[in-house]
């Protein structure tokens, strides 16, 4: 069974959508007291870890996908527009972080007699927020490309990846790298 992590967890909109296509969310991490009052209603099944500041890689449990939706308010046009150095939106470093911690951990528990079928955990990162990442950060849309180079960081610590033409992001678009891929795409929220 396919197994999900949840960060930035509110009220649990991914392991609910987890859920109702069979994958089990094990846990997931809030700080807000009333969403994970929430969360342990619907999902009484799922640990809650506390702070993503706080967690280690290292001592969660294994999971295939780790999804989370840092808070938005820095890179919102709604908001002051600090990006992905303001104090809220930034935390999206530390989905990155934990991944990477959690991989690590997964390639030392394989050891060197891992075979080719398996495949280091979690291998799917989902990360959400608003439209406003494309525009956000100097010059305009440096935080998406940092977003972008941060996830493909994750398995190829050395990749550089170019602005888009034009400097503009699209709003769906794809990166194909040697044993990973990124893909985004804005949908409408109503």
């Amino acid at each position: 069974m396919i197994r999900l992590g949840s960060l930035f967890d509110g009220i649990g909109g991914f392991p609910l959508a987890a859920e109702k296509n069979g994958i089990c969310p094990v846990w997931a991490s809030e700080v807000e007291r009333f969403p994970v009052e929430v969360t342990k209603y619907h999902f009484p099944q799922m640990r809650h870890m506390g702070d993503i500041t706080k967690l280690k890689g290292e001592n969660l449990p294994v999971v295939d996908i780790i999804a989370g939706g840092s808070p938005c308010q820095d890179l919102s046009v709604a908001g002051r527009r600090e990006g992905l150095d303001g104090e809220r939106s930034g935390l999206f470093l530390e989905q990155v972080r934990l991944v990477k911690e959690m991989r690590r951990q997964e390639e030392r528990r394989m050891g060197s007699g891992r075979r080719a079928d398996q495949l280091v955990r979690p291998r799917y990162m989902v990360w959400e927020n608003v439209p406003g990442a494309f525009s956000s950060g100097e010059p305009k849309g440096a935080d998406f490309h940092t977003v972008l180079e941060e996830v493909c960081r994750i398995p190829e610590e050395s990749v550089s990846l170019p602005r888009p033409p034009g400097g503009a992001w699209t709003p769906a678009g794809i990166i194909m790298g040697e044993g990973f891929s990124v893909a985004w795409r804005v949908l409408d929220a109503c």
